[in-house]
């Protein structure tokens, strides 16, 4: 089928079903489909924000419950996250201009001496899909890079992962300088890799391990509410 016939087919869908048609593409990793859908639901005169959550948000969420029943794999929920990063690109300026709500923002990287970053990439890709503004630091940070950041960019959550035995404890330094400067409780903490578990999380002072990329987003979904029901009520 050419682009032209496809781009057809799309743009005569009513509403509710180019957004379904769009949880398809999403979750079959077709980023210039997607990067389609969002255009014309545009031309239709849907709210940016609308977008981002009835059309991207929710498709991403059926790919990470997927990905979390072991349906969906690594390289396909990477696949979707790129196509959600398509859709993501068209809408994130207009979302800027219309001061649209987010869900919440996280900094998150690779403690200092480790320099994987599968894991990583992932929980950013799927903390993105799931409306999170996230600032990814990238491989081997040292206290500063966390604090620093998370200070200047007015983060929710500070996102820690390590891959070695070795490079696990780096993340207790990172939580005990934040103790230290008094700045622990403005932070949801978050810490994953292959090597940790709760036992871990518990230990260093974490607010919470996630197992994987999916967990991840449950889980600052959850302590997000959990701050904003706090402060309503504070």
């Amino acid at each position: 089928m050419s682009e032209e016939e496809d781009e057809i087919i799309l743009s005569e869908l009513d509403d509710n079903d180019l957004v379904q048609q769009m949880f398809d593409d999403l979750y079959d990793g077709l980023k210039e489909e997607i990067e389609e859908g969002v255009n014309i639901l545009l031309e239709r005169n849907w709210e940016p924000y609308r977008i981002l959550t009835e059309a991207l948000v929710g498709g991403m969420t059926i790919v990470g419950r997927d990905f979390r029943d072991g349906i969906l794999f690594v390289p396909e929920v990477l696949l979707a996250a790129n196509a959600m990063k398509g859709g993501m690109a068209i809408l994130k300026p207009l979302l800027i201009e219309t001061g649209a709500p987010r869900v919440g923002k996280m900094v998150i990287g690779t403690v200092k001496g480790d320099i994987h970053d599968i894991g990583k990439n992932l929980v950013g890709m799927m903390m993105e899909g799931a409306g999170f503004e996230v600032v990814d630091l990238g491989i081997n940070n040292a206290v500063d890079a966390y604090i620093d950041t998370a200070k200047s960019e007015g983060a929710d959550i500070v996102g820690m992962s390590a891959l070695l035995t070795t490079t696990m404890p780096y993340m207790k330094v990172v939580i005990d300088t934040m103790v230290e400067q008094g700045i622990r409780d403005d932070y949801i903490v978050l810490v994953g890799g292959a090597p940790l578990n709760e036992e871990f999380g518990r230990a260093i002072g974490a607010d919470a391990y996630c197992r994987d990329a999916a967990v991840a987003v449950e889980t600052a979904k959850e302590f997000i509410a959990r701050k904003h029901n706090q402060m309503a009520a504070g």
